[in-house]
């Protein structure tokens, strides 16, 4: 009888802990579910605020570059795709994420073409409003790079959490699936960046 009670305790005191650890890894996923989430969001709105120069830009150019319409057009014709493209965290898969990143690779393509015809015309290059566009366009490019790190590293953290032992078992249970991270780029569609030092030398980098 005694050894039966015992087996008792033993087999509620088990239940009770496994209960308290599932709960204290359920919340953990919660909140690195939540950080993936949140990095997401920054890298969207990174996106969009680069985005968001582009019309100024292609203006400026066109004032001086009246024969570069095709690049112009190109360029116009990759933001739309690319601003047509949003994804919501829930929705947030390898496919979903793979169509974000082909249409905003087209437009940093378009954009490094655009920005590799104006080499040819100096009083463009020379232009205040154009200068500081492109000064705008660097900073944002650099913020597109950190928030794209930022959530790599939020989505590495996410899919080793939900893989380990015992947590494996039931995170699908609640709903808890791997992320997915960005591809690596050819460097065709890698984002330009310009070299102000190399300015007087119309070198682009």
């Amino acid at each position: 009888m005694k050894s039966l009670i015992r087996r008792i305790f033993l087999a509620v005191g088990l239940l009770v802990c496994m209960t308290s650890l599932q709960s204290c890894n359920y919340n953990s996923l919660v909140e690195k579910q939540q950080k993936v989430d949140q990095s997401w969001a920054e890298v969207e709105n990174q996106y969009q605020r680069r985005s968001d120069l582009i019309p100024n830009l292609v203006n400026t150019v066109k004032g001086f570059a009246t024969h570069e319409e095709k690049t112009l057009t190109n360029v116009i014709e990759a933001r739309a795709k690319a601003t047509s493209i949003t994804i919501d965290p829930a929705n947030l898969n390898e496919e979903t994420l793979a169509r974000y990143q082909e249409a905003q690779g087209e437009l940093s393509g378009a954009l490094k073409s655009l920005l590799a015809v104006t080499e040819a015309y100096p009083d463009l290059k020379a232009n205040e409003n154009f200068m500081n566009l492109q000064a705008q366009l660097e900073g944002t490019e650099n913020r597109v790079s950190v928030a794209r790190k930022r959530y790599t590293e939020q989505v590495k953290e996410y899919n080793t959490a939900i893989k380990k032992f015992p947590t494996v078992i039931y995170a699908g249970w609640f709903g808890f699936k791997e992320k997915p991270q960005f591809k690596a780029e050819a460097a065709a569609q890698k984002a330009p960046t310009v070299n102000f030092e190399a300015k007087e030398s119309g070198e682009l980098r």
